[in-house]
């Protein structure tokens, strides 16, 4: 794995740290190709139930590091390719995955930093940290999904002030605006992520995956195919250890034990 993404394995979650702190973590070719690399591990790998994404030091992260992504002027293709061809693989990636992934934004998230987090499942927050989408400052539209992945977040109205001023919000903000579901701490950031990622890494893996899909499955559905579709999953469900676990844990008045724990 390369030196500009680290990646650990603690408690059935996949923890990708981000790795350029001199650069405030801005994202290079070498660290797509690695955060790609990264996720395909996650999706196959049956010891990673939770993949937890954050930065390392003081960001985490402040968009792409385009001076270093290619030499010289680049045409109007080359420019959608860095987009399109490359950076996108990793949005592209994260809907074929159907296990929970949680964005750690442990400090500044800009542009397409904050984008990168919006494309996970919840993020959490330090109440240090502070984001903001500042494409408009420089004259850009948002390029890696923030005008998609933010209106479905906090609301189209929102969506729109936050794209059209760039302004920076800070923890409390953002959590106010449903951006984020939980602050913490900066002391104890990463624990308290991790206890709620360790937790969820410990649930009925089947019903919480079938969860993330059936949920992403009825934003795009009508009520009709949304409720027949989700009347196939609940009989796939109920054939589950997990359910019948549970449901011997409900009757005997005790905590189930998931996944053979």
């Amino acid at each position: 794995m390369s030196s500009t993404l680290l990646t650990t394995i603690e408690n059935k979650v996949q923890i990708i740290t981000l790795n350029r702190p001199e650069k405030k973590n801005a994202f290079n070719n070498e660290m797509i190709d690695a955060w790609v690399a990264s996720l395909e591990e996650a999706k196959n790998n049956d010891n990673v139930n939770v993949i937890v994404v954050t930065g390392a030091g003081d960001a985490f992260c402040s968009g792409g590091d385009v001076g270093n992504m290619r030499g010289g002027k680049p045409t109007p293709l080359d420019s959608k390719n860095v987009l399109w061809g490359n950076i996108h693989r990793i949005p592209f990636l994260l809907k074929e995955i159907d296990k929970p992934v949680i964005a750690a934004i442990n400090g500044v998230a800009v542009g397409a930093g904050l984008d990168m987090a919006l494309m996970a499942d919840f993020r959490t927050m330090a109440d240090t940290a502070k984001v903001n989408e500042g494409y408009v400052k420089v004259g850009l539209i948002p390029g890696d999904g923030g005008s998609y992945f933010l209106p479905r977040i906090v609301g189209q109205s929102k969506a729109y002030e936050l794209l059209w001023t760039g302004d920076f919000i800070e923890a409390q903000e953002a959590l106010r605006i449903g951006l984020v579901n939980h602050v913490y701490p900066k002391e104890n950031f990463m624990e308290k992520t991790l206890e709620l990622a360790e937790r969820i890494a410990s649930g009925p893996q089947v019903a919480i995956r079938m969860i993330k899909r059936s949920v992403r499955q009825s934003l795009d559905l009508e009520l009709e195919p949304a409720l027949d579709l989700i009347s196939s999953h609940m009989a796939i469900i109920k054939e589950t250890e997990d359910h019948k676990e549970g449901v011997a844990a409900f009757l005997e008045k005790r905590k189930p034990n998931f996944n053979g724990k």
